[in-house]
């Protein structure tokens, strides 16, 4: 599946190296994106870099702890400096560290705070004064089903996935002006390391309440990011898209 609707565009996605964000990397590359990735892993880099490479999808690999300003400033410097601009910024990063309230520790809610909500702060702090020069921009941030109605073990990551509808519909009024739409996704089971972590029987209670019948695809996820910063969503912004098979109907 190849195009061009991201032709001349510069995309980051953090936590590019596995699961959603590399699926999305490769979805972008194939629609003529320069992608760069950004991930604290190195050694997943190497093989996600290494695969799309093998795909014809030509990476700019830069390890970022996004937890970390001055290495989120740093990155979209040499971003700059190489590209010398940013179309996209996709903030797909994100941890889990599930306990219940009553068994989760400080150390768990800071680690889920720090990634998930500050680390998009910080990304997208460092990057859209350039958006902002070139009077565009197209920022995606990843919540999840678990902001809207919680879950069990979950109140630190649920806190974040909250904060990412809230903050993603406050910039979408401070930032449109300058020609910069600014969107979340809500996935709902989608078929990662985690969800493959599950026990037989829950992923199968999982699926009996999806109404389409299964787990999502990184690639369903991968391909509403490529809707929101396509042109034919130009229109969009401060949007929230479930994308869950239905699980919450």
């Amino acid at each position: 599946m190849t195009g061009s609707k991201l032709k001349n565009k510069v995309a980051i996605i953090t936590g590019g190296a596995q699961g959603i964000g590399k699926a999305t990397a490769e979805r972008f590359g194939y629609e003529a994106a320069d992608v760069v990735v950004w991930d604290i892993s190195e050694e997943k880099a190497k093989h996600c870099i290494q695969e799309l490479n093998d795909k014809g999808i030509n990476t700019f690999f830069l390890q970022v702890d996004t937890t970390k300003f001055d290495e989120v400033n740093s990155a979209v410097q040499k971003t700059i400096n190489h590209f010398g601009k940013i179309d996209i910024l996709i903030n797909c990063a994100g941890i889990t560290k599930s306990a219940t309230q009553t068994e989760l520790t400080q150390e768990q809610w800071k680690q889920v705070i720090d990634v998930n909500l500050t680390g998009v702060f910080n990304c997208t702090k460092a990057v859209a004064p350039f958006m902002v020069k070139n009077n565009f921009g197209r920022i995606v941030n990843c919540a999840s089903l678990v902001g809207f109605f919680g879950k069990i073990g979950q109140s630190n990551y649920s806190a974040t996935k909250s904060g990412i509808i809230g903050i993603t519909k406050v910039w979408s009024r401070e930032l449109s002006k300058y020609n910069i739409t600014v969107n979340a996704v809500a996935p709902g089971y989608i078929e990662t390391e985690d969800t493959y972590a599950l026990q037989e029987n829950i992923l199968k209670s999982i699926r009996e309440r999806i109404p389409v019948g299964r787990l999502g695809r990184p690639e369903d996820v991968a391909n509403a990011y490529l809707f929101l910063v396509s042109d034919e969503a130009s229109y969009i912004t401060g949007t929230i898209l479930n994308i869950d098979g239905g699980y919450v109907i």
